[in-house]
């Protein structure tokens, strides 16, 4: 029997998630992966009503979906979301989304693509000493190259926060936080 479960952060590690946003207290967020808006729709919530926020979804379907479920949340004012590949859409955040720098990204696409989109924003100078990455799903399906690259490449201080994989009850997971030095 094959199982399926819908690939959210889930509780386990939306109550780290909710404990980062808190404490960073971001102005600016991008959030690279809004599957079905659970994410945003949470993160949101956390922000004050000045915040911009946007969200990226590669999957026109998943897009529809999210759109529907954050204007049901009555969100649709707060939530910028953004239909695209992140890798056209990273390099246009400054022109077209005016951003000058991000306070807080939440990463959790495609896993064989986080390397890429971290080393994008960092080439488009939208990182700033400070700015809090978090991504998901570390270990499973996991980003061994992505934890590598932010644990090794001396711009960020990064640490691993265990979690339990979403709506599993011993499967083990996490977020990795990174702080970029500037």
């Amino acid at each position: 029997m094959e199982k399926e479960w819908l690939i959210t952060v889930g509780e386990h590690k939306g109550a780290i998630l909710d404990r980062f946003v808190k404490e960073t207290a971001p102005q600016t967020m991008l959030e690279l992966g809004t599957y079905m808006g659970y994410s945003a729709i949470r993160i949101v919530r956390l922000l004050p009503e000045t915040a911009k926020f946007m969200t990226v979804e590669f999957d026109q379907e998943n897009a529809a979906v999210a759109r529907e479920m954050i204007e049901y949340a009555g969100l649709q004012n707060r939530i910028i979301q953004i239909t695209s590949d992140t890798a056209d859409v990273i390099p246009q955040l400054k022109t077209e989304y005016d951003v000058e720098t991000l306070d807080m990204v939440f990463i959790d696409h495609w896993k064989d693509v986080y390397v890429r989109d971290i080393k994008l924003l960092e080439t488009n100078k939208l990182l700033r000493k400070g700015t809090v990455v978090v991504a998901d799903n570390i270990i499973y399906p996991g980003a061994p190259d992505y934890a590598d690259y932010v644990r090794t490449c001396g711009k960020y201080d990064s640490t691993f926060h265990e979690s339990l994989l979403e709506y599993s009850k011993d499967e083990i997971d996490g977020l990795e936080k990174s702080v970029f030095r500037g």
